[in-house]
């Protein structure tokens, strides 16, 4: 959790061939591995959540329901997992570049939306799968963490979109994010599914 929030206001610099961007964090969500039941790691090891059981600063990128890509730092230690997924943000610099890879994803109404959700801060950062066990502090990294201003305060609640006990508010308070931003994603709870539940990072 302390990762989780020290992560709140921090910029995310993604450099690619395509250009540039910088994105203010306002939304996050941390993952305890193998004591979190909404975690990929919950059940042990696997060759997709394997750069969650290395130590930190490196990205976990996994893709949701095989559509959408998701972004996670890797917050633990070697060989136990826990992870921070990146939910939302504001892009501060970069917004043509962020605005064109949207565009090319999907629809984009409004600049608050470029990177509103996991989903599309990934896009908006130029992030996928050929980013996972990336580092985010070596030589041409594609991505880099640069601390913000110190946050005066921030709101906790349920998980989005994780069923089971690992969605409830009351145990897990770990979503985080910072009041009054327009850029903060719309909290959903986790609905009814037919097949198994695929829990979060």
């Amino acid at each position: 959790m302390e990762v989780a929030r020290d992560l709140l206001g921090s910029r995310l610099v993604s450099h690619a061939p395509d250009g540039t961007v910088v994105l203010r964090l306002t939304e996050v969500e941390a993952y305890a591995g193998e004591v979190d039941p909404g975690s990929h790691a919950y059940r042990g090891r696997t060759a997709r959540n394997a750069v969650m059981f290395g130590p930190g600063g490196y990205l976990y990128v996994y893709r949701h329901l095989g559509l959408h890509h998701c972004v996670n730092v890797v917050t633990g230690t070697e060989g136990r997992a826990s992870a921070v997924l990146l939910r939302a943000g504001e892009v501060v610099q970069g917004q043509d570049v962020a605005r064109r890879r949207r565009a090319a994803a999907g629809v984009v109404r409004r600049d608050v939306d470029l990177a509103r959700g996991p989903a599309r801060l990934a896009v908006a950062l130029g992030l996928d799968l050929t980013h996972r066990g990336a580092s985010l502090t070596a030589p041409g990294a594609p991505v880099v963490v640069l601390p913000g201003p110190p946050v005066p305060r921030w709101e906790t609640g349920p998980r989005v979109g994780v069923s089971g006990v690992g969605g409830d508010g009351s145990l897990y308070p770990w979503r985080l994010w910072l009041p009054d931003e327009p850029t903060v994603s719309v909290y959903r709870p986790a609905g009814p599914r037919r097949r198994r539940p695929q829990p979060g990072p």
